[in-house]
This record gives structure tokens, sequence and C-alpha cells, in this order.
């Protein structure tokens, strides 16, 4: 297991060196002058005076193994820059929009892991019941209906309509509740199927019959054994939707009017704010990256065939 971990982070390293150098390249690989492009996006007249003085703001006047190099140093020393709209710290920016994304990610995944987990196991031990039949039309409408038209009819429904909670911005759980709702809904969608479809499959396994045979009780065979090793695909989608959360759910976040690193990434890309644009997408990858790292360690928990030799 040690020695399994210990290869995953050497991997994650070169993922996370990887992702340094194509973030550093995107002034590189931008058509054009970068610096024009900048400076123009807000519509003001560019004077050469400007263009040198953000130059050497950036340092794009220095040969490009130094600038590479600057880059390495400021990333390990925390310093990814500045905005230049805001004229703040590129992890500035990043932390004040962080605790907006981690709320709205732990509340509407922890939604999803309870429904869907739920709805899931109790389809597979009623397959071909009412109830089944029931969770499984839920599942299938939770996911065909876009994230953008549930947040739209929940703001339409439980905002305008019955003014149980406010419909737009951020701060405050009254605020958290629709965008979690939505969120954790349509992704307990997913969870519902592959639980159902993987604790189906587990049941019939040589070894549930063996626990059955010993005279151990239905709850104990499917919360003891079935459950635990039905989890391998669940947790798998888990952990990448919550890396997309936890970059931030842009749609979500733009229907609710929330902050979050998703609206910070696109407003970035829109006003050409390629600091904020590095910042952004280096956090969003280290965030993939760790979460691998705990989604791998989790697997011999749940299922103790699997041992990382």
């Amino acid at each position: 297991m040690l020695n399994h971990m210990l290869r995953r982070m050497t991997f994650s390293v070169l993922v996370i060196f990887s992702v340094l150098t194509l973030v550093f390249s995107m002034l590189h690989l931008v058509p054009g002058d970068p610096v024009r492009i900048m400076l123009g996006a807000g519509g003001h007249i560019v004077t050469g005076d400007d263009i040198q003085r953000l130059r050497e703001e950036l340092g794009l006047n220095d040969p490009v193994h130094i600038q590479y190099a600057r880059f390495l140093v400021g990333v390990l020393r925390g310093d990814l820059g500045r905005s230049l709209l805001t004229r703040r710290p590129v992890i500035q920016e990043i932390a004040s929009q962080l605790p907006s994304t981690l709320q709205l990610a732990f509340a509407g995944m922890g939604l999803a892991v309870i429904l869907g987990i739920l709805l899931g196991v109790v389809s597979a031990l009623r397959a071909g019941s009412w109830i089944d039949l029931g969770s499984m039309v839920f599942a299938l409408l939770g996911v065909s209906m876009p994230e953008f038209w549930v947040g739209l009819l929940f703001i339409y429904v439980f905002g305008l309509k019955l003014r149980w909670f406010p419909i737009i911005g951020y701060g405050g759980l009254r605020r958290l509740v629709l965008p979690a709702l939505v969120l954790g809904l349509v992704h307990s969608s997913f969870v519902a199927r592959l639980t159902r479809s993987s604790l189906l499959e587990v049941m019939q396994q040589d070894y549930i019959r063996t626990a059955r045979a010993k005279g151990l009780r239905e709850r104990l065979v499917v919360c003891r054994h079935a459950l635990k090793n039905a989890m391998i695909p669940v947790i798998t989608f888990l952990g990448i939707q919550f890396g997309f959360v936890l970059s931030g759910a842009v749609v979500i976040e733009t229907v609710f009017a929330r902050q979050g690193l998703g609206r910070l990434t696109v407003d970035a890309i829109l006003r050409k704010d390629f600091p904020v644009v590095q910042g952004a997408v280096l956090f969003i990858a280290a965030g993939y990256v760790v979460i691998n790292l705990i989604v791998d360690s989790l697997y011999a928990f749940f299922d103790p065939r699997i041992r990382f030799d």
C-alpha cells in the first residue's frame, strides 16, 4: 500500500509539473501579441508605453527559460502574480472565491451521496417492485434534465412563488439551500443508477451466497459484505464529480449568481486576465490530482480484495 501511494504521489508530481508547463505556455500560445490582447480587452486605446510597461511587469522581455524558472519559483513560493484588473495577488483572488465553492461542493455532493446511495440500495433490494420503478424514474429524470433548467425551476417555485429561500447571491445557509439541492439532486441520479447496478452484480457473487448460508442476517450481508464491495465504481464517479464541482460548477454559480472558482475563471477568460486564468487552471488541476489520490486510497478500504502490491 505504501509503495503504491509513493508511486501515485510521484506520478502526481509529474502531472502537476506538466500542468505548470502548460499553464506557463498559455501566454506564449495565444495567437498574436498577448499584451495587446489583454490591454485591448477593455476597449481602451493602447499606446506603446502601455505595452512596454505590461511586458516588463509580466517579464515577457526576458528569455523564455528565465521566465519559466521565475514562474516555477513563484509557484513554489505561492506567488501566482497579480490580476491585471484588480491588481490584487492571484492567490488572494482564488482564496476569496474558494469558500463559496467549497460550501457548494460539500453540501451538494453530500446530498448526492446520501440520497443516491439510499435510492440505489433500496432499488437493488426491491428490484422489479414499484419502489425500484419509482427510484429509477427519478434517476432517469435527474440524468435527463440539464442543471440550468432545474436551477431555474427551483428559483421559480421555491424562490419566486413560495418565497422560501433567497434565489441569488452568496452568504448564509439559506442562500446555499437551493443551489446545493439542484447540484445534489442532479448528481444523486447518477449515484443511484451506479449503486443499483453495482449492488445487483455483487449480490450474485459466491461470497454473498456463502454469507447467507452461514445464517447472517440480510442487513449484515448487505451492509458489511455487499455494499462496501459495490462502492468501487461509485467512489470513482464521486471523485471525478467532486473534482468538477471543486473546480467550479459554472452553471450553478451563474444561475444563482454565486461567487466561486468557476465564475472567477470564466470572468478572467472573458476579460483576458491571463494571470488569474493561469492561477485558476493550476489550482483546479492540483485539486483533481489530490482528489484522485484520495479516491485511490479508498479503494482498498471499501473492497478488501484490492491490495496494492
